[in-house]
């Protein structure tokens, strides 16, 4: 029942009740004191004046008990609607205070109004547990990024240090020598410039201040020759690589070309740094299935634990193995893949056999000039 139609019929039910019944009263009064009612008695007019007094004293000593009555009763139906979550809600503001949001806040009155604002009161806990547990994960994962960015920086550096010794100490004491140690420092350098490269991007992507350039682009054309970068980068590395892209040639989508070439260098790179074996392969693969171009990345590297496949996307997520190991990653390429893949209206997944390999891969929907994007 709403709080306004409560009091009003609070106030109606005290107004008339009291009137009702004094009505009842005066009327039999009135009644007693007729001519009639007298010569029908054999009342006279002494005793019918003292009846009176009796009757105006007990009217009124009346009209005040109903009065009391018909107040406290309705004051009691008044205040028990309202009482009662206006006590809860003040024990919540206490645990709020307090620190604790585990608990539950229930309606417990019949008060509509006073029913919303519980319910509200109930939505905002929440909403403030969820906003306090994303911050406790974000300090978390802050954490874990300053200690992989540390462990990241710390081996580069520490290689940086060594050679440049090597060089001031003479080690180094043939041009071949020479032209080996500064060969390496550059390529140290390289490993530290793409790491902080790779953070600030993060930075500005997280936050939505990079701006996409979409436009339609030709699925084959695309992916034919950023194959042959690929290959020629791979090859380098001692890497063999697969290429199939069985999209027809008039398939388009809607995307940054630039962002889209970052995926499949993160992707790529991702399986490059992971891959332990002697005989080492990377293949890529671009299909069409129904309205979507899927593009798989496989290779026959360390692969992923089962427990840690389902969180290789999340930021700053780095694998048992990646951390014991000296090759691991910030944990935020992969993260960078999912958020530039997600503001294209696609998806990205992950299988993997943990010392076989692992693909990766990323879907985009087809664009379609007779179809509304």
């Amino acid at each position: 029942m709403r709080l306004q139609k409560r009091i009003a019929m609070c106030f109606a039910i005290i107004i008339i009740v009291p009137v009702v019944l004094s009505a009842g009263v005066l009327a039999g009064t009135l009644y007693f004191q007729s001519d009639e009612l007298r010569r029908h008695y054999g009342i006279d007019i002494a005793h019918l004046e003292a009846f009176d007094k009796s009757m105006v004293f007990s009217l009124a000593f009346s009209v005040l008990v109903i009065l009391v009555i018909t107040g406290a009763v309705m004051t009691i139906w008044l205040t028990r609607g309202i009482s009662a979550p206006i006590r809860s809600i003040m024990r919540a503001t206490q645990h709020i205070r307090d620190g604790n949001l585990d608990f539950e806040l229930k309606p417990e009155g019949n008060v509509e109004e006073i029913n919303e604002l519980v319910a509200s009161f109930e939505e905002m806990r929440l909403k403030l547990k969820e906003t306090n547990e994303a911050n406790i994960e974000f300090d978390r994962q802050s954490r874990e990024l300053i200690s992989n960015i540390s462990h990241d920086l710390r081996t580069p550096i520490t290689a940086v240090k060594g050679y440049c010794e090597g060089l001031m100490d003479g080690v180094a004491d043939t041009p071949e020598k020479q032209e080996r140690y500064v060969r390496t420092i550059y390529n140290k350098a390289l490993d530290m410039d793409h790491l902080i490269n790779e953070l600030s991007f993060y930075s500005r992507i997280s936050t939505n201040r990079i701006p996409y350039a979409f436009d339609r682009i030709s699925v084959r054309a695309f992916f034919d020759e950023a194959s042959e970068e690929i290959s020629q980068d791979l090859q380098t590395k001692g890497f063999h690589f697969g290429y199939i892209n069985q999209v027809p040639e008039s398939a388009l989508v809607i995307a940054d070309a630039e962002q889209i070439s970052r995926v499949l260098t993160n992707l790529i790179s991702n399986a490059v740094k992971y891959n332990d074996k002697e005989e080492k392969y990377i293949n890529l693969a671009v299909i069409r299935e129904g309205d979507e171009i899927r593009v798989t990345v496989q290779d026959n590297g360390r692969g992923i634990a089962a427990q840690d496949l389902a969180s290789v996307f999340d930021r700053f997520y780095r694998t048992d193995g990646s951390r014991k190991s000296g090759e691991g990653g910030s944990g935020i390429g992969l993260a960078i893949v999912k958020k530039i893949v997600e503001d294209h209206n696609g998806r990205v997944w992950a299988v993997s056999k943990e010392g076989e390999g692992t693909t990766m891969g990323f879907a985009l929907r087809v664009y379609e000039e007779n179809r509304e994007e």
